[in-house]
């Protein structure tokens, strides 16, 4: 069904394409090949039958830094603002069905980790790592949204990032909006 509902945002973005004479969306699409990627870690690693802990650290980190690139999407809803008042409805449909298909990667991604995690810690100690993956996924949104970072960029502009991360840290009173869009997003 997920394959079915993906296939359908892109049809829709190619008939959006077609009457818009405008390839404006065409980023949705590496939006959601970006939001697959998470999902494809933790299908890769509930298909092995043991993990050691040091491979599975490095390859829960990659899981992590991906993850909130499938929940980023509901931001793209911003775009909306520059539809043609013609056909709004469309934007708005194309965007809200790439929108479903990154949440539910990111839900089907997060419960696979759950699930994972367990094999590691107890019970308990995972819905408290859940609790705080949500939450970081709030803030790697921000990063993405406000900040514009890319997850890849950790790898090659890792000070920049730690800097702002610590300033938003540190002076959270600078920061008011990093903070209540963490929160928020991560409550939702």
């Amino acid at each position: 069904m997920l394959t079915v509902s993906m296939t359908l945002s892109i049809v829709l973005l190619m008939i959006r394409m077609k009457l818009n004479q405008s390839f404006f969306y065409l980023f949705l699409v590496w939006n959601l090949f970006l939001a697959i990627i998470p999902y494809a870690i933790t299908t890769y690693l509930s298909t092995r039958e043991k993990h050691s802990k040091v491979s599975f650290l490095v390859i829960f980190c990659a899981w992590l830094l991906f993850l909130p690139n499938a929940p980023y999407i509901i931001t793209d809803l911003l775009h909306l603002r520059l539809s043609n008042q013609y056909l709004m409805w469309l934007d708005v449909i194309l965007v809200t069905s790439f929108t479903y298909n990154g949440l539910v990667l990111f839900f089907l991604s997060l419960s696979d980790m759950e699930v994972i995690l367990k094999s590691f810690i107890n019970d308990k100690k995972g819905f408290y790592i859940i609790t705080i993956i949500v939450f970081l996924t709030g803030f790697g949104i921000y990063l993405g949204r406000f900040l514009r970072y890319n997850s890849w960029e950790l790898l090659h502009k890792p000070t920049a990032i730690f800097k702002d991360t610590f300033d938003i840290i540190f002076y959270p009173g600078l920061h008011l909006q990093a903070w209540i869009f963490t929160l928020s997003f991560g409550t939702f």
